[in-house]
């Protein structure tokens, strides 16, 4: 590992599976920490889960699982035998971070709980990914993201404003609870390195996904009142939304006066913005119908990508209708190297990179994700083991 990587030297052991706890795990790989992902002997459940499917020479990985788990070496491990559990308690003496989502006390069963590991390296960072936390009346129940999506209010939101709830199209309760669980890691972490005391990380995906509500969630709190749906509308700014152009939908988001004045101006109608109706940008919401139906009239007699460079020119914010491979292949993604290959089965896989990019610590993709017990010879090696050792582990189904 090259210590131009922001995370070099420091080891996560990564239990999770599926999304949430992987995707965190990835990110922390992709700034450079050592990632060892401990699997069942059976795989990571989203090995499974396909099509679509990348596939050379009679091999194939789910594109699922290939989303979250670059950069990452895998180790098959049963967890259930008493050998399995030594060699992980070796593993978790050896790291500094370790991130699971077993259910509440599912570690502690095979002698991996916070308090088992934390007496072993009493610096250790231990987090813990689950549906609803280690305590209250929900953390018993499995956590699934289409679940939480609607417990958690977001569904209620999301779709028409008339019929029924729609989730997002990702499963972004599992990406935020990722994102919220690598933030915290890497804070408990400087504390860790400062007093030498490790903490145990308590991450909910209801908590996370409540959260991520942000002004809904505090426009709730504020007016005691359960927000409404609008569909691709803001509740408090107009216009901000999709408009039928003479060919496709794009995106226009008016965010101020002054900005409304200058798409009034666009579209040939500066007298709209000294309207008493439309003025001001409370007068819009109130108003929403009315102005709303004044611009469809305009927008359908143009096509999308004039009205759009007609609208950025003015310097009103407005964007075109991508599917995802579009919003891939657009030039802003291209040119800021955000789709990135890596050597996979013989052939050559692109990925999502990594979104931030660093001055002088840029996160990487350094390796394909891993096959199942890729890496679990060298991992075993690097505690100590002998080819012979590890053939009797194998032969005894304990490793992979």
């Amino acid at each position: 590992m090259s210590h131009s990587a922001a995370l070099a030297g420091v080891r996560v052991l990564d239990f999770t599976r599926v999304l949430a706890g992987p995707f965190c795990t990835m990110l922390l790989a992709d700034m450079g920490a050592e990632v060892i992902k401990v699997e069942s002997l059976q795989g990571d459940d989203t090995r499974q889960w396909g099509p679509p499917w990348f596939e050379n020479d009679g091999e194939r990985e789910s594109a699922y699982y290939l989303s979250v788990n670059r950069n990452k070496r895998s180790i098959a491990l049963n967890l259930k035998a008493p050998e399995g559990q030594k060699i992980a308690r070796k593993l978790a003496a050896q790291s500094h971070i370790v991130v699971e989502n077993l259910r509440p006390g599912g570690m502690g069963a095979f002698g991996l709980g916070f308090n088992d590991l934390i007496a072993i390296q009493p610096a250790l960072v231990y987090a813990s990914v689950t549906g609803y936390g280690q305590n209250g009346p929900y953390s018993e129940r499995p956590g699934y993201d289409f679940v939480i999506q609607a417990q958690s209010g977001m569904m209620s939101i999301t779709g028409p404003e008339t019929g029924e709830p729609y989730k997002l199209g990702v499963a972004i309760c599992d990406v935020v609870a990722g994102l919220f669980a690598a933030t915290s890691i890497l804070a408990a972490l400087r504390q860790a390195e400062a007093v030498g005391q490790g903490q145990h990380l308590d991450i909910g995906l209801l908590d996370t996904s409540l959260a991520a509500l942000v002004n809904v969630a505090s426009g709730a709190l504020v007016s005691n009142q359960p927000p409404a749906r609008y569909g691709n509308a803001h509740p408090s700014i107009v216009p901000y939304q999709l408009f039928d152009a003479e060919d496709k939908a794009f995106a226009l988001a008016a965010g101020n006066d002054r900005q409304f004045a200058a798409l009034c101006g666009v579209i040939g109608q500066p007298e709209l913005a000294n309207d008493e109706r439309f003025a001001a940008n409370p007068a819009r919401v109130a108003h929403r119908e009315a102005l709303v139906e004044i611009l469809q009239v305009v927008f359908r007699t143009r096509k999308a990508e004039t009205w759009v460079d007609k609208l950025l020119l003015a310097g009103v914010p407005a964007g075109s209708l991508n599917d995802v491979l579009a919003a891939l292949n657009d030039p802003q993604v291209q040119s800021r190297g955000l789709v990135q290959t890596v050597a996979f089965l013989g052939d050559t896989l692109k990925l999502v990179g990594p979104a931030v990019q660093f001055s002088a610590t840029p996160p990487t993709v350094r390796s394909a994700p891993p096959r199942l017990g890729q890496h679990t010879n060298e991992i075993l090696q690097g505690i100590g083991m002998s080819d012979a050792d590890i053939s009797t582990l194998r032969q005894s189904g304990v490793v992979g």
